[in-house]
C-alpha cells in the first residue's frame, strides 16, 4: 500500500513493528509427465460432467491416503435360508446307506467278484504286484530277496533247518476302512496287522523253495489301500504274484479265497463276500491252495453254530473259488514277463 505526500511524490510507510510471517507455499506434489499422455486408473482420474467447458484432468496418487482393506477370499456368505438335506433325500427317494445294504439282493454264494491283477508295478522293488476286487478291495504288494540274513543268530537257525527265512509283513492304510478311522499305532491296529502277517506267511512258506535260499531271507511287503471285504485273501495272491515276478524259485502259485456265512439257520456259506458280509458273519474262512499241485498250503478261519458238514462245504467251495481264480493270476504273470523281456530287447537294440 502506498500513501501519496502533498507534493505528489509518494511517501514509504514506516514497516510495522511485528513483521507478520511470509506465507509458505502449498507443496507440490511431484507431477509425472507420463500422466499427461497416459490416462490413470479410474480411481485416480476425476473427469467433469458433460457440458460446455468439461473437461478431465488425471491427478497423482495422493501419499496420504489409506490402503484398499483386502478382501477375505476364504469367507464364503451362506444363504439367508437354508433347509435340511433329510427333505431333498425324501424328495428324490434316495434310501440310506444302511437301508440299502439291508434291502439289497442276495448275492449268488458261488459267483467269484470280478478280480484285477497287475505285476511289475512298482521299480524300486524287485518284483510287485496289485490285486484289486469288484466292490472296492485293492492290496499292493512288494517283494525283496534274496539277501544276507541280517541278524546272525537267525541265519544260524535257517542254516541249520535247512533254508531261508521269508519275512511277511501287512499294514493298513489309515483310510482303508469306511466309516470310523482307528488311531493310527493303536494297540487293535498292530494286532491285526501282526496276525495278518502270520497269516500271509503261514500261507507263502510251503510255496517258496527255501532250502534253494541257505543263510538268506526273502520279504514281503503288502499295503492294504482299501478294504472291500476278502482282504487277506487279496493279499495272498497279491504277495505270491510279487514272488514270481521277482524271480524267487517257487512250486507254484498261491492262490487265497475267502469265505463267510451270514447269521440264519438256512445261511450258505458265501465266496469273496463284501465288507458289509463280513461285518454281519458269525463264522469265516481263508483257503491257500496250489492249483498246479492241488494242495492246500493253509487253511484259516474261525466262527461258531456250523456243524462239520458245513466247513467240509465251505472247504470245497473255497478250493473251486481258488482254481477259478488261478488262470487269472497266472496270465498276468506272464504278461509282466512279456512286457520285461520287450524292455530289455528295446533297451539292447538302442
Amino acid at each position: 500500500m502506498v500513501v501519496v505526500g502533498a507534493g505528489g511524490s509518494p511517501a514509504p510507510l514506516c514497516p510495522p513493528a511485528h513483521p507478520l510471517p511470509a506465507a509458505e507455499p502449498p507443496p507440490a506434489f511431484p507431477m509425472n509427465k507420463s500422466c499427461l499422455s497416459r490416462p490413470l486408473p479410474p480411481r485416480l482420474c476425476l473427469r467433469g460432467r458433460a457440458g460446455p467447458g468439461s473437461s478431465s484432468r488425471c491427478l497423482p496418487p495422493c501419499p496420504f491416503s489409506p490402503p484398499a482393506m483386502p478382501l477375505d477370499h476364504r469367507r464364503l456368505r451362506g444363504p439367508e435360508e437354508s433347509q435340511p438335506p433329510e427333505l431333498w433325500a425324501a424328495g428324490s427317494g434316495a434310501v440310506p446307506e444302511k437301508e440299502e445294504e439291508e434291502d439289497a439282493a442276495p448275492q449268488d454264494p458261488c459267483a467269484l467278484r470280478p478280480l484285477f491283477a497287475r505285476a511289475g508295478l512298482l521299480s524300486q522293488a524287485e518284483g510287485s504286484a496289485y490285486v484289486e476286487l469288484a466292490g472296492g478291495t485293492k492290496v499292493l504288494c512288494a517283494a525283496w530277496g534274496p539277501r544276507e540274513a541280517a541278524e546272525p543268530g537267525a541265519a544260524a537257525a535257517a542254516a541249520a533247518a535247512g533254508g531261508g527265512r521269508l519275512l511277511c509283513e501287512f499294514y493298513r492304510a489309515p483310510f482303508a476302512g469306511r466309516g470310523a478311522r482307528r488311531r493310527p499305532g493303536s494297540a487293535a491296529e498292530r494286532d491285526a496287522e501282526r496276525e495278518a502277517a502270520a497269516a500271509l506267511r503261514e500261507a507263502l512258506e510251503p510255496a517258496v523253495r527255501l532250502a534253494r535260499y541257505p543263510r538268506a531271507r526273502l520279504a514281503v511287503s503288502a499295503l492294504l489301500l482299501q478294504d472291500g471285504g476278502s482282504a487277506v485273501a487279496a493279499a495272498i495272491s497279491a504277495a505270491a504274484l510279487a514272488l514270481a515276478d521277482a524271480g524267487v524259485e517257487m512250486y507254484d502259485l498261491v492262490v487265497g479265497c475267502a469265505l463267510c456265512r451270514c447269521p440264519g439257520p438256512a445261511a450258505a456259506w458265501m465266496l469273496q463276500p463284501g465288507e458289509p458280509e463280513e461285518r454281519r458273519a458269525v463264522a469265516r474262512l481263508t483257503v491257500a491252495l496250489l492249483p498246479a499241485l492241488n494242495q492246500v498250503s493253509a487253511v484259516l478261519g474261525g466262527g461258531q453254530g456250523s456243524p462239520p458238514d458245513d466247513w467240509a462245504q465251505a472247504l470245497r467251495l473255497g478250493l473251486d473259488g481258488c482254481h477259478r481264480l488261478y488262470p487269472v493270476l497266472r496270465q498276468s504273470l506272464l504278461r509282466a514277463s512279456r512286457r520285461r523281456h520287450a524292455a530289455a530287447a528295446a533297451t539292447t537294440t538302442a
